[in-house]
């Protein structure tokens, strides 16, 4: 049987049948991008998954009794790890591509449409944002939900996440503008007795923050009350809108403080000074990168701190950030980072006798997948096809028009594919895309939705 053939629905029909805690599926005769530093690539590899974990990666794998998937043609890789994304945007999509600064985006987005939305609306982004996630080959997305106007609100964003079947991240904090309940972040010990009560489950939580009071004023931004409630929590913290001067003056005083450290991320951190990036790399803080984001809108600097932070010793993570204006995939972020810094590494050694210092695909994969894991806090669950994570996968065609032949997988995964190109993505062992097409989706029914919610959206904001 093979992952993307005629015989291919047949082989999803008896993969489901079986008891999801039973079940044994081995993948065989791929490419495995395992992305797990002792295991590297494997030609004509295997994968073997039992329930909802991987439990062998090699050759030659015995199996007797496990449903063979067919995977020749394939790369067999992890999931890509999408480490910021605010999904409750999802059916604005391109609505400002042109947007020039962060102010423009602020005024039009945050102080505009996410005053007038509803529960109802922030399902249908936050679950549209999920599907086109695991549809491009993102398994584990960190939703940086910052439009939680009530408990409701709230509540439709996690259930988005659920019904999807995504390994999500809801990161929660309150709007920026307009009214909204002032029950964040109270509500964030219901939310996660509700939702988040036990650790074997795909959804995790996270408080999220601004850096400074700049923009929302200071009850979003992060600080001692806020890492209090974190450590209270037992969760991790994700600081969005890290830029310049002033955040790099709240990163020391966060040093300072003692409220650095891995379970902490920092997002963009663009335009820091060299001191708050030692302070950042002395802590183990993560970084979440936003490639686009940060050179399109132009955020700061606008160039992405890929060499800030691999100067002290921290690995990003990648993300997609905001669909109002930017792309939806992983693939435009790898692409993108890749080619900003090897351009600034070449500009900055022209006409000297420097060598330039550039990363490789291999780079951006690891920031596309193990790092972004470890951002999110989940490197122990996800990001490699290392034998006790779980078995969140893609198989990936690689003889297809635009990637044949295979010559180097890494750099055909991060160079040359696209969505098209995935036929197949697990989540915990559960196919969510199977032959090229997203499961379990009513496509009709989801686009009015979507389109009904825009159309309320837009609007109400006009009104």
């Amino acid at each position: 049987m093979n992952v993307d053939n005629t015989d291919s629905v047949a082989t999803l029909e008896k993969l489901r049948r079986l008891p999801a805690d039973r079940r044994r599926v081995l993948f065989t005769g791929g490419t495995v991008v395992t992305m797990d530093p002792g295991l590297g690539v494997i030609d004509n590899g295997d994968v073997l998954i039992e329930g909802d974990t991987i439990t062998a990666v090699g050759r030659g794998l015995a199996a007797d009794d496990a449903l063979v998937v067919d995977a020749t043609g394939m790369l067999l890789t992890p999931g890509f790890v999408d480490t910021h994304r605010h999904a409750w945007e999802a059916q604005l999509r391109r609505v400002m591509p042109d947007v020039d600064d962060l102010g423009g985006y602020v005024t039009t987005t945050l102080a505009g449409y996410a005053t007038v939305y509803r529960p109802e609306d922030m399902y249908v982004g936050t679950r549209l944002a999920a599907l086109t996630a695991i549809d491009s080959g993102i398994t584990t997305m960190l939703d940086f939900s910052h439009n939680s106007r009530t408990r409701e609100h709230s509540d439709a964003a996690v259930e988005a996440l659920l019904d999807t079947g995504i390994r999500g991240v809801h990161a929660s904090m309150g709007p920026h503008f307009g009214a909204w309940d002032r029950q964040w972040p109270g509500d964030l010990a219901r939310i996660k007795d509700r939702y988040f009560s036990s650790d074997e489950q795909l959804l995790t939580l996270r408080v999220a923050a601004l850096a400074t009071d700049e923009i929302a004023g200071p009850a979003l931004a992060y600080g001692p009350e806020l890492a209090r409630c974190a450590a209270e929590l037992g969760v991790g913290v994700s600081v969005d809108a890290v830029f310049g001067q002033s955040s790099s003056e709240a990163v020391m005083r966060w040093a300072q403080q003692g409220i650095l450290g891995p379970d902490v991320t920092l997002i963009h951190s663009t335009g820091l000074t060299p001191e708050a990036w030692k302070a950042m790399g002395d802590t183990g803080t993560t970084v979440a990168l936003a490639p686009t984001s940060d050179a399109q809108i132009g955020l700061e600097t606008a160039i992405p701190a890929v060499d800030e932070a691999l100067s002290v010793g921290i690995r990003p993570g990648l993300s997609i950030d905001v669909e109002v204006a930017l792309a939806s995939d992983m693939f435009t972020q790898m692409r993108t980072l890749h080619a900003i810094q090897r351009m600034r590494a070449v500009n900055a050694a022209y006409g000297t006798d420097q060598q330039p210092s550039r990363i490789t695909t291999h780079d951006v994969l690891d920031f596309a997948t193990l790092q972004g894991a470890r951002t999110n806090g989940l490197a122990r669950v996800t990001g490699s096809l290392t034998p006790g994570k779980k078995a969140d996968l893609l198989a990936v065609r690689a003889e297809d028009l635009n990637n044949m032949p295979l010559n180097d997988p890494i750099g055909t995964v991060v160079l040359g594919c696209d969505a098209r190109n995935i036929s197949a993505v697990l989540i915990n062992g559960e196919p969510r895309k199977w032959n090229g097409d997203v499961l379990d989706v009513d496509l009709t029914a989801l686009r009015g939705e979507v389109h009904a919610s825009r159309e309320y959206v837009l609007n109400a904001t006009a009104a």
